[in-house]
């Protein structure tokens, strides 16, 4: 079995080099997005108080493993042109860590660890994607 890591950005890269497959020696390998969306994809994805949920899609021939989503919680200002000092926007890393078959798709869920803020003076823009992932080729 071989582990060949795909990651779309830096911090994927190193993620994935540090979770404990190092005994493998597997390669990374750096791709483009629109490659790695032929393999991976996301479909289903709700978001409601701030928790996100959906499935990822397996596309590929491999499995894949170590999925890492990354869950943008952008803050709009109600008046952009005055905008606030305490920007309660954020950026989540949430990793898969299962293994997902050929063809087949895994649910996922994430909350965050304590309520977004209830305010006046803006609103959130909640988006998914895709950070990178690990596909085994035997």
């Amino acid at each position: 079995m071989r582990l060949i890591t795909i990651a779309l950005l830096i911090g994927s890269v190193l993620l994935a080099e540090t979770k404990g497959h190092a005994a493998t020696a597997a390669p990374v390998t750096l791709v483009a997005p629109e490659k790695a969306a032929q393999v991976v994809t996301l479909r289903n994805v709700t978001v409601k108080n701030g928790e996100v949920s959906g499935e990822v899609v397996n596309n590929s021939k491999n499995p894949i493993r170590d999925v890492e989503l990354q869950i943008l919680y952008s803050w709009r200002w109600k008046d952009e042109f005055r905008p606030g000092k305490d920007d309660p926007g954020m950026a989540v890393y949430h990793v898969i860590d299962k293994e997902t078959p050929p063809g087949q798709s895994m649910g996922f869920t994430y909350k965050p660890p304590k309520p977004l803020p209830s305010r006046n003076d803006g609103h959130f823009e909640i988006s998914v994607s895709v950070a990178g992932f690990a596909q085994v080729v035997r």
